[in-house]
């Protein structure tokens, strides 16, 4: 594990510290509305709202979740994506609700360790959560995905290698997205999802992530046989976002 994961895994666990155990939420009244969203052969965007990362340092300050949810949804966006960490990437929570105005499914991401923030993430309605399988074995990874099923849930379990990719698969995950940066230097290669690409099972939704900026790198992991595509910080920069999310598919 990095560095910069061992923080944040640090943080994270002194914050569950802290919270009350939740209380078992209700199942979601659309189940499995995220990976229905992103069925089929066609050319699927997932739009991120984030408010900063390390690598970018600040994106956009106190985010209009609602507007720019709005505006993805125009665009044409398969689903949100909301990064709620709060330390590191100066999320929320809070904002899963705002976002999911847009009648859009939501995607909650964090760096989830333990099942009390899957039950915080389907209570907050969030319709995904994300999974990396740089935290967690394969047993845990299963184990999870079977609790979030019982809640309609999705699991997005992500992967950069080829020994997370097997935990993944091990693990179960329908969807398994492969994330092209590098948490250890922050270093971007779309070559990653072409590699793990040919990997995944048949029958598992493919999403790939980081480092998609245009409609040329769309077609290019396309090609690898993707077709959802997990968008961030190229979109949040633009001053058109509906446009911007069109321009990422083809006519």
């Amino acid at each position: 594990m990095s560095d910069f994961l061992e923080q944040i895994v640090a943080r994270t666990r002194a914050r569950l510290r802290e919270e009350p155990v939740p209380a078992t939420p209700e199942p979601l009244g659309n189940p499995f509305a995220f990976s229905k969203a992103l069925a089929g052969p066609r050319i699927k965007v997932i739009a991120e709202i984030k408010a900063a990362s390390p690598s970018a340092g600040a994106i956009i300050e106190n985010p209009d979740v609602e507007s720019i949810a709005v505006q993805y949804a125009r665009g044409g966006a398969a689903a949100i994506s909301i990064v709620t960490e709060p330390e590191f990437f100066r999320g929320s929570r809070d904002w899963i609700s705002r976002a999911a105005r847009s009648a859009l499914p939501i995607l909650m991401k964090d760096f989830v360790i333990d099942d009390t923030q899957l039950l915080r993430g389907v209570a907050a309605q969030a319709n995904a959560i994300l999974l990396l399988a740089s935290l967690l074995d394969a047993a845990t990874i299963r184990r999870f995905i079977a609790l979030l099923d019982g809640f309609g849930c999705d699991a997005l379990v992500e992967v950069h290698d080829e020994r997370e990719l097997e935990r993944a698969i091990e693990g179960g995950a329908r969807v398994i997205g492969v994330n092209n940066r590098n948490l250890r230097d922050f270093g971007v290669d779309l070559s990653i999802s072409e590699r793990l690409g040919a990997a995944i099972p048949n029958g598992a939704i493919k999403v790939a992530e980081s480092g998609i900026k245009s409609s040329r790198d769309v077609a290019r992991l396309a090609a690898a046989g993707f077709h959802a595509f997990l968008v961030g910080e190229s979109l949040l920069r633009q001053n058109d976002r509906a446009a911007a999310v069109r321009a990422l598919t083809p006519e």
